[in-house]
């Protein structure tokens, strides 16, 4: 049997400390895998544009800032950011004003891929031209200014009125930590056996969806501040949190029979699985709807769940091995950060060799059956509080608070 080693229990620490989406630019990094992010969230720019068109504007004079909450290491999050900006142009250019200046912020965890997001982004325009059009004229430049911002979303990040738009996609699914019911083998909600929650028992389930709905109410709060949101997230449309739709087949079967094809070849022990847990939690309606009604600052303008796509882009569908390898390399863009770090990173290498073995001898069937389902919520800012006397610099009221929550 292999050495175990002193790997860390993942599913144990604070993962605000360890979680990231593999970074750099290799053939399993975040940036080489998300192309169908890419084009699940091009899919919903009708919709992100309609929420635009309801965001406050400010005078000119006054900088317009954007934030991409959970940015990651690729190229999507400049993409958006740059829909974002634009969008925002052509409505001040429509009322004939000159458009502000930019700013965008980058924001996820401290342990993401800073390096690799800013090697991708554009320089800015003229070395910071002096106006908007100068920066437009600029092929292959950007037209705001870049900083980036560590931390949770769980917690307030900014100051209140300083953000006018806030976005977020595919990473609100994300749970702040598991569950400790879940990894106590004393506990009936012990998930004893699985790597995921799909498939699991009740008790389990029920784990999973608290520390959601605990999270997602963090969230709330922290975004009580002003300004507009849209958000892109993972949903379900099965009552059953045990039933996990496009996240349980990509991490309930072949990711998690080939960790037991490390238990049953003694490369690692069924404990040593078993504290092992994808802290991913796709919401149905009902969860989403549930939290934002017992915050009461938020009004529900729309709620609405349908199919999406795959998160398999592959050039040729009927290349079994193709197929195979893209499952692997999705699986390992998003976990394998906390793979390597729970079981080394030779172990955690024969793990997705397996996931891509398997994968690869039921192509057809992940095809056809790999879908997942986009959730989208309009929601609106209820402002409760007596506002107080306005400072100079303020923003003169509360935009209309809008989020999107779509599953790629």
């Amino acid at each position: 049997m292999a050495p175990m080693g002193d790997n860390v229990v993942v599913s144990n620490m604070n993962l605000e400390k360890l979680l990231s989406m593999k970074g750099g630019k290799g053939e399993g990094s975040y940036a080489s895998n998300s192309q169908a992010q890419a084009l699940h969230a091009r899919s919903m720019l009708h919709l992100l544009e309609e929420a635009l068109d309801s965001v406050h504007l400010n005078s000119p004079e006054v900088p317009f800032v954007v934030v991409d909450l959970g940015c990651s290491c690729g190229n999507n999050t400049i993409y958006i950011v740059d829909v974002i900006i634009k969008h925002m142009i052509k409505r001040y250019e429509s009322l004939g004003y000159e458009p502000p200046k930019f700013s965008a912020f980058f924001s996820d965890l401290p342990t993401n891929d800073f390096n690799t997001l800013f090697q991708l982004l554009p320089p800015l325009a003229n070395n910071g031209a002096s106006s908007m059009e100068e920066c437009l004229a600029s092929n292959g430049h950007r037209s705001y200014f870049v900083a980036g911002v560590p931390g949770s979303f769980y917690r307030l990040l900014f100051p209140a009125r300083s953000i006018d738009v806030f976005h977020s996609a595919f990473s609100l699914h994300w749970l702040s930590q598991m569950p400790e019911t879940v990894l106590d083998r004393r506990s009936t909600a012990y998930n004893e056996g699985r790597v995921f929650i799909h498939g699991a028992n009740e008790r389990t389930a029920n784990a999973y969806k608290k520390q959601f709905q605990t999270d997602l109410a963090e969230f709330l709060r922290a975004r009580s501040i002003g300004g507009s949101m849209f958000l892109v997230c993972l949903g379900r449309t099965s009552m059953d949190p045990s039933d996990q739709r496009g996240a349980g087949l990509l991490f309930g079967s072949h990711f998690q029979d080939a960790w037991d094809d490390l238990v049953r070849e003694g490369l690692i022990s069924s404990e040593k699985r078993d504290n092992f847990n994808i802290p991913v939690y796709a919401p149905s309606l009902q969860d989403f709807k549930e939290v934002v009604e017992a915050d009461g600052s938020f009004t529900i303008n729309k709620l609405e769940v349908f199919k999406g796509g795959s998160p398999l882009v592959v050039s040729r569908p009927d290349d079994a091995t193709e197929v195979g390898r893209a499952l692997a390399n999705s699986c390992r863009s998003v976990s394998g950060v906390l793979v390597d770090a729970h079981i080394g990173d030779k172990l955690s290498e024969e793990l997705f060799l397996r996931v891509e073995k398997r994968a690869t001898s039921h192509a057809n069937e992940l095809l056809e059956q790999l879908q997942f389902f986009q959730i989208v919520a309009s929601l609106s800012f209820t402002l409760k509080k007596k506002r107080g006397i306005q400072k100079r610099g303020e923003k003169k009221d509360f935009s209309p608070f809008v989020c999107y929550f779509l599953l790629h």
